[in-house]
């Protein structure tokens, strides 16, 4: 079996592990909001991911344009199509998924509605845990979304108040 195909193979196990992870949490707390598990472990992983950024962040440079840069290099070491794009704004970065296996893992699951839901989360605790450790006022908003019937997920980065 060829080395991007074991790959492939890896990503989807781990995929189809959090959709498990999901199903025997609902099954055990039939009361608790389903999104509200799913948030929560997006949370756990945005810290996770928050301690690697951080560790690759240089304090002196342009935030954004690093954090951006690396949301992009975390999806295609996930086998997601990603790319930072060009942005007209200074200070501002963009990141966009052409394609992405969570999207189509949600709605094979009937699950759309969890979608941007979990990334919105993860990328909000990874920002969060990254001001909060470099004392930032780093920012993000989903532009556009593939759950939301966009042509993409786009996602712009910036610092400050705007």
């Amino acid at each position: 079996m060829s080395e991007s195909k074991r790959f492939e193979l890896l990503a989807n196990i781990m995929r189809a592990s959090h959709f498990e992870w999901r199903r025997a949490v609902a099954s055990l707390c039939p009361k608790l909001d389903p999104t509200e598990a799913v948030k929560k472990y997006w949370e756990e992983v945005g810290k996770d991911t928050a301690e690697f950024y951080l560790k690759k962040i240089d304090p002196e440079g342009d935030l954004a344009a690093q954090v951006a840069a690396l949301y992009v290099a975390s999806s295609v070491a996930m086998g997601e199509d990603a790319a930072v794009v060009p942005s007209t704004n200074p200070g501002e970065s963009l990141a966009r998924h052409e394609a992405c296996p969570w999207f189509d893992w949600h709605k094979r699951e009937g699950l759309l509605h969890e979608d941007q839901v979990g990334c919105d989360w993860w990328l909000k605790t990874v920002v969060e845990e990254i001001n909060n450790s470099l004392g930032t006022n780093l920012k993000f908003e989903t532009v556009e979304s593939l759950p939301a019937g966009g042509s993409s997920c786009l996602r712009r980065f910036w610092e400050g108040d705007e």
